[in-house]
């Protein structure tokens, strides 16, 4: 038979709650329900607001409503006493619904779009005028220019056009103010920036220039057989510098210029050329620096017949206009003609003849060019293109005799 234990088991008393603290954890339950049904309600408002329509008892809340009451009514372990204080209880279905309906209706949206579009006027009106004085008095066109404009903001610079002509029209036998113009303004901004910037008065400029060279063209043909009428493009020489092996980084030259010869502005032959810079415009003709075989035909053509070269630099008309009035006696003759070339000219002998040679002062020329200044005036005038042919039946003696000696006809 088993033995009895002499202790008898101790059992835990049942647990005792309070009324007070069921009603807490009923009372916490229910508020964090009723949390639920403001969430609901805030968003059947959103709802409402993003229809755009006049606020109502939403029947999602009242079925949510619902639901919450059942769960808590239906609860067993509840007694229906502290339901009745419950916060729950006391806000009643219906004065939500009143509350609701209480509320302001929600603007229409022709009125809200009425709002925006004079608030968004006004806004553009401000930021028009701070923009305009952001912006005034700044190149736009140029790289790296800040315009001070917040994000999203955007800069419309207007197509660049091309300066007036004003009263002075245009004209194809006559070089316009214009031009000169563009020219200068060059000199002050050789850069590519500011040409792109201003590509409608580089393009008038060029245009002008290139219709006077065609109009001359036939006038110099007149006094000088041998030159052919060529293209244009053939006796314009391009604006661009070539900067690759030059200590200068300027891109553009700060001048027109042409040439005419038997092969236009390129070739072995002696060339009449056309400078047009303001302030610093001349006409000239002859070879600039030759290559070494015509080099060398020149000089021993000078120690032959020197002769035949001062009677060509003698001419009366030829020693007032390019040799500024050179006597005619032979060593003042060879005196101005070599200070016209001294720029390349070598300081020694060159190479073959002698030091105290008669003829010393043109062999040791490396160029042999005549060229005479013409002032803005000159080039400007509507007779330009006259005085220029006119030079160029000065010049075309001497032209012919160089040719004949670096390129004789066989």
């Amino acid at each position: 038979m088993p033995r009895r234990p002499s202790k008898a088991a101790v059992t835990s008393p049942p647990t005792i709650v309070s009324g007070t603290a069921q009603k807490r954890r009923a009372s916490a339950r229910l508020s964090a329900s009723q949390n639920e049904i403001k969430r609901v309600k805030s968003s059947s408002i959103l709802l409402d607001q993003s229809v755009k329509s006049t606020a109502k008892t939403s029947k999602y809340f009242e079925s949510d409503n619902s639901v919450e009451s059942e769960t808590a009514t239906s609860d067993p372990s509840e007694p229906e006493e502290d339901d009745s204080e419950s916060a729950y209880e006391e806000g009643d279905p219906s004065d939500a619904t009143a509350e609701e309906e209480s509320e302001p209706e929600e603007p229409s949206e022709s009125e809200e779009d009425d709002k925006k579009s004079r608030s968004r006027s006004k806004k553009n009106a401000r930021s028009s005028n701070v923009d305009s004085n952001l912006l005034k008095g700044k190149e736009l066109w140029r790289e790296g220019v800040r315009t001070g404009l917040g994000p999203g903001k955007e800069v419309f610079i207007p197509k660049p056009k091309a300066r007036d002509p004003g009263k002075v029209p245009y004209q194809d036998e006559k070089l316009h103010p214009n031009t000169r113009l563009f020219l200068i303004d060059l000199t002050k901004n050789n850069d590519r920036e500011w040409l792109k910037g201003h590509d409608p008065d580089y393009r008038a400029a060029k245009k002008d220039f290139e219709t006077f060279v065609e109009t001359l063209t036939p006038k110099i043909v007149e006094k000088d057989g041998t030159i052919p009428e060529l293209p244009v493009k053939d006796l314009i020489f391009r604006i661009h510098r070539d900067v690759r092996f030059s200590k200068n980084p300027l891109p553009y030259k700060n001048h027109f210029s042409a040439a005419w010869s038997r092969t236009g502005r390129k070739g072995p032959y002696a060339a009449y050329y056309l400078h047009f810079q303001p302030g610093s415009s001349f006409l000239g003709c002859g070879l600039w620096c030759p290559e070494a075989e015509p080099l060398a035909a020149l000089r021993e053509d000078i120690d032959e017949n020197v002769d035949s070269w001062l009677e060509v630099l003698g001419e009366p008309s030829l020693r007032r206009e390019f040799l500024n009035g050179a006597s005619d006696d032979h060593q003042e003759i060879m005196k101005a003609f070599a200070h016209a070339n001294r720029e390349s000219a070598l300081k020694t002998k060159p190479k073959g003849y002698d030091a105290d040679h008669k003829s010393i002062l043109l062999l040791r020329l490396r160029s042999f060019t005549l060229a005479r200044p013409l002032t803005d005036d000159d080039l400007l005038s509507t007779n330009a293109q006259d005085r220029i042919s006119a030079l160029i039946e000065i010049l075309e003696p001497f032209v012919t005799y160089l040719n004949s000696v670096v390129m004789p006809d066989l």
